[in-house]
């Protein structure tokens, strides 16, 4: 790729900048880089995406700036992307971007959109989460390894109750489970449910999990972070790559990784390079969060 490309995705003419200027300066990773990958991830990506209200973080300067959030859909996007109206602010209704096909991956990968953060709930039924979402967030020195542990004891919980989950990297430090539900359910339901599984887990291993935001009580700590689950809430998107030293990506992981990760066998950490192989050796492992229909048990 070269500055001021015009490339074409589907039906979709799009005009690309500035393709190498470099986003990741510990790696060199450019911009044309990063517009390269979600263009090749967008057929296991965007099924996670569409119907959704999605927030963008941009990074025009690069990784090694705070970049800033964008909720509101910018006013020149194209006339094809379109608009849902989400959860608002203070300021009242926000109408968010959709991404609904490959080119809209490409079109805000074209504006440093590095990161895509995605709400549990559609946009024409924000109401009802699709899934529930365990966020476990290390407090150092506690790391990966020990993220990768508490989730097996998640699981063993949710066992009990006939429920299963699938993990993802945060693609930053953490691990996050997601639980489908594609059942009716609440927001204020799976947020207790998630709760109430942590706090089982915090009872019985108060020196290696919390369930209180407070960050005096997380350092050596899991913090198992049920609050991800509230309807303003969104989550880092599986394949959404992460403004990290490294073009790092939320990449689902197999159960036997997850146990491979507890053991400290392996580091779980994918840059976009490895999440195309695993792409094209393992296609979605995310795939069953969207069909697999469960029901959170009566209390």
């Amino acid at each position: 790729m070269s500055g001021g490309t015009v490339v074409r995705v589907g039906d979709r003419e799009i005009s690309l900048s500035n393709l190498d200027k470099v986003l990741y300066p510990e790696t060199g990773t450019t911009k044309g880089e990063a517009i390269e990958y979600y263009a090749k991830i967008a057929p296991v990506m965007v099924p996670h995406l569409a119907g959704r209200c999605i927030t963008l973080k941009r990074f025009p300067n690069g990784v090694n700036t705070t970049g800033f959030f964008e909720k509101r859909c910018p006013k020149h996007r194209p006339a094809w992307i379109p608009t849902a109206v989400g959860p608002g602010d203070r300021d009242g209704d926000i109408g968010y971007c959709r991404f609904d096909e490959p080119a809209a991956l490409v079109w805000s990968a074209n504006m440093a959109a590095l990161e895509l953060h995605v709400p549990m709930a559609m946009s024409d039924d924000l109401d009802t989460p699709l899934a529930m979402v365990f966020d476990f967030d290390p407090g150092a020195p506690a790391a990966m390894k020990e993220c990768c542990e508490i989730a097996m004891w998640v699981r063993e919980v949710l066992a009990a109750v006939d429920l299963r989950g699938w993990c993802k990297t945060s693609g930053s430090k953490g691990l996050q489970m997601y639980v489908p539900l594609n059942t009716p359910c609440t927001h204020e339901a799976a947020a207790e449910f998630a709760l109430a599984v942590g706090q089982v887990l915090e009872r019985q291993n108060r020196d290696r999990v919390t369930t209180i935001m407070a960050k005096v009580e997380r350092p050596g700590k899991i913090f198992v972070d049920w609050s991800q689950n509230a309807r303003f809430k969104t989550t880092i998107g599986v394949y959404s790559m992460r403004a990290r030293p490294e073009p790092t990506v939320s990449t689902p992981v197999t159960w036997d990784e997850v146990e491979a990760g507890a053991a400290g066998d392996v580091p779980l950490k994918f840059t976009i390079r490895d999440v195309l192989d695993r792409m094209d050796r393992l296609g979605d492992l995310f795939e069953p969060v969207l069909t697999t229909k469960q029901t959170l048990p009566a209390r």
